[in-house]
């Protein structure tokens, strides 16, 4: 969800503490992996310093959490990947690895009734749909008094209604496309079972979302 600056930053604060890194980029950003580890070795790291392994599928990354070189891992994504990556290391024989995972998240926003309806609405529709809300801090949840309730949501409806949805690479454009199959197969799934919930009002924009829905 930030293949720069997470990336960057696993890289640079084991780097830092006088560690070796073997950087295994997500199988959705290799390039984006690829041009953070060529700035760095254009800044001066030795290539026998920091190496970067793609991957794209899990077995590079299984690999290297079962081999007896490996002393550390920094994670970052889904929780049940968090949780094999953990009992492999504990497999492992003693001493066992450090983990440091930062996994999943539900961001909530949350307004009392002093809060300017206005400015809920322009910080939820920039906090859930930044990136197309697929990073770990996008608002998940707003939570909104009963008392303002009715001015906020048709507010926000029609906020979201105003979003510009297109090739991210248009500086007019809000919201690009999902990273890949897959994630747009999770979205549609997660509406599907938000419908099947009795009494759900789901605001949809067709023909994007609608076509997928039944």
């Amino acid at each position: 969800n930030f293949p720069l600056a997470i990336f960057t930053g696993q890289i640079a604060a084991p780097l830092a503490a006088g560690n070796t890194v073997v950087a295994k980029s997500a199988p959705q950003t290799p390039l984006v992996a690829a041009a953070a580890v060529d700035a760095l070795r254009s800044a001066g790291m030795p290539p026998d310093v920091l190496t970067h392994l793609p991957d794209p599928d899990i077995t590079v990354g299984d690999l290297l959490i079962r081999d007896s070189r490996v002393s550390g891992v920094v994670f970052t994504g889904s929780g049940d990947t968090a949780v094999t990556i953990n009992r492999a290391l504990a497999a492992r024989p003693p001493p066992i690895p450090l983990l440091i995972a930062e996994t999943a998240g539900l961001n909530a926003l949350i307004a009392d009734e002093t809060a300017l309806p206005e400015q809920i609405v322009a910080d939820t529709v920039r906090s859930a749909f930044a990136s197309t809300g697929q990073r770990c801090s996008n608002a998940r949840l707003l939570c909104v008094p009963t008392q303002t309730a009715p001015d906020v949501l048709p507010m926000l409806a029609g906020a979201v209604e105003l979003l510009r949805v297109g090739d991210p690479a248009d500086l007019s454009v809000d919201c690009g496309p999902l990273i890949d199959p897959e994630a747009k197969a999770n979205v549609s799934n997660h509406l599907e079972d938000l419908l099947r919930v009795e009494g759900t009002k789901l605001l949809a924009r067709a023909p994007t979302v609608a076509s997928n829905l039944p």
